[in-house]
């Protein structure tokens, strides 16, 4: 009994973040319908500072855990560096979502505070997918997370392109939900547990069936496509990107993307690294396939969201030779390279909802025509963000890719790396095109961004993630060497307990 009680208390504290989470969020709903119900009862502004202060505090509870030393490293919960950094992109992810969004609810007469918990509960699913150490758990924690985002998706009622983003979302989520589960299956049919470390231990030391086992591992591969959002599987994305509410298309694009990179390094790496020979191949032209025709796509593409749209697809591409490589500066490289994303990728639809104006209509590359000359400040960051999207040298994506194509030398994926510079230079025209647009082309009247301005929690948003991409590119370092550190004891605690099982 005591032993018992004694394993709960631990489970409790390996689950801090996702907790202080879970329970503000359910605060932040009892205080807006406290709100609804009293004229006297907060603004909605007080509903999403509450919801950042709720962010700020799992960040705290984050951090502490950095104190508990996992004795068990077979647990359900992992608490390692891995999980902890990748933690931190989500809470920034959610933080920046909820700073670009003040605004933007109030132009759109969205001011419901749902809005704020359901990204508070779409980020502890994305946590508890980070953080899970079993199949079962991942599951749960993505949807979790779905089921947040597909309401997110369909929030703003009124408009017929947001309903019809939420329904195609849901539908094709629930068909990829079905090949993740039948993955898990017949993975469990093999090996005969869903813990990942002991998973790599059936297969490293009993052989465990191979037919059935690989089959399993491609039904796993196909439900994070989806997620993932990689070529074949990337068909809902640049719809549902377009009709969502555009701080929902940036934490989809940013924080759920993050999620599911972290679930699949997780399970590649630590369950099937014996068998990278299997997958290797698939994982290698899922990455080169995405790269080229996401990127193909993009060019052709005049409306700004769906642009980034198919850019956060390209970008999915670069992040799976990461997953090729499955080395250490590879898997670090993905790390840093999602915390840059999400910088880069939150700031530039920040913009884009300061330009789109109320109903997002103006969302063609050619409303983008002058900004630089009347709205100079916000052109500026727009470039930097672009740029760093591009790989444009001196910028944290730059960097970014750097790291990547270092960690495909090394693992001599030399037709790999070929693609991913090329994409990259492909990539340029599309992004540097709004940047012409802004600089190089008149506006079709004195007042055509007169309505273009930026709240101050924007603002906020706009110079920590200019800020970032900027400093981020210059020195870079540190940041990586914290991923390195994650995924360096990610990767030596599966091997310690398969050496101990050998």
């Amino acid at each position: 009994m005591s032993l018992d009680f004694t394993r709960s208390i631990h489970f409790f504290w390996a689950l801090l973040p996702e907790l202080v989470l879970s329970a503000w969020a359910l605060l932040v709903l009892l205080v807006d319908v406290w709100q609804r119900g009293s004229r006297s009862g907060p603004s909605s502004p007080t509903i999403a500072w509450l919801s950042l202060a709720g962010v700020l505090l799992a960040g705290v509870a984050n951090g502490w855990l950095y104190r508990v030393v996992e004795a068990v490293p077979t647990s359900m919960v992992a608490v390692d560096g891995f999980r902890l950094f990748a933690n931190w992109v989500f809470l920034l992810s959610a933080a920046l979502t909820i700073l670009i969004s003040f605004g933007y609810l109030t132009r759109q007469g969205l001011r419901i505070g749902e809005f704020y918990v359901l990204v508070l509960l779409a980020t502890v699913g994305m946590m508890f997918m980070a953080g899970s150490r079993d199949l079962i758990l991942i599951f749960l924690g993505l949807e979790v997370m779905s089921v947040a985002v597909y309401v997110l998706s369909a929030l703003n009622r009124r408009d017929r392109k947001s309903s019809e983003a939420g329904l195609k979302y849901f539908l094709l989520g629930a068909f990829s939900t079905g090949f993740f589960l039948y993955g898990i299956a017949l993975v469990y049919g093999a090996t005969g547990t869903t813990n990942l470390v002991l998973m790599s231990v059936s297969i490293g030391v009993s052989e465990p069936s191979g037919a059935l086992l690989l089959l399993g591992i491609g039904l796993l591969a196909i439900g994070f496509g989806f997620k993932v959002s990689a070529v074949p599987f990337h068909m809902w994305t640049p719809d549902v990107y377009e009709g969502a509410p555009t701080p929902i298309t940036a934490f989809m694009a940013a924080g759920v993307k993050a999620a599911a990179f972290a679930a699949l390094l997780r399970v590649f790496v630590v369950a099937f690294g014996e068998v990278y020979e299997s997958w290797y191949l698939i994982v290698w032209w899922l990455a080169a396939v995405t790269m080229v025709v996401a990127n193909l796509i993009a060019l052709v593409q005049s409306n700004v969201k769906r642009m980034l749209a198919y850019s956060s697809i390209a970008h999915a591409g670069y992040l799976l030779v990461a997953l090729v490589a499955a080395n250490e500066l590879g898997l670090a490289a993905m790390l840093f390279y999602l915390l840059i994303y999400t910088l880069m990728n939150i700031g530039a639809f920040a913009i884009v909802i300061s330009v789109a104006h109320q109903g997002e209509e103006r969302l063609d590359t050619e409303d983008y025509a002058g900004l630089g000359w009347q709205r100079p400040v916000l052109a500026t960051l727009l470039t930097i963000f672009l740029l760093s999207l591009a790989g444009f040298p001196g910028t944290g994506g730059f960097m970014g890719k750097i790291y990547l194509l270092q960690a495909a030398a090394d693992a001599k994926l030399w037709t790999l790396a070929v693609v991913l510079v090329l994409t990259t230079l492909l990539s340029y025209w599309y992004y540097l095109r709004v940047a012409w647009y802004m600089w190089m082309r008149e506006a079709p009247s004195p007042d055509a961004h007169s309505a273009v301005v930026a709240p101050l929690p924007m603002r906020v948003a706009l110079v920590i993630g200019a800020g970032g991409v900027v400093v981020l590119g210059v020195f870079p370092d540190a940041a990586l060497e914290c991923a390195r550190a994650s995924v360096s004891g990610l990767m030596s605690a599966s091997a310690a307990v398969l050496g101990l099982a050998r």
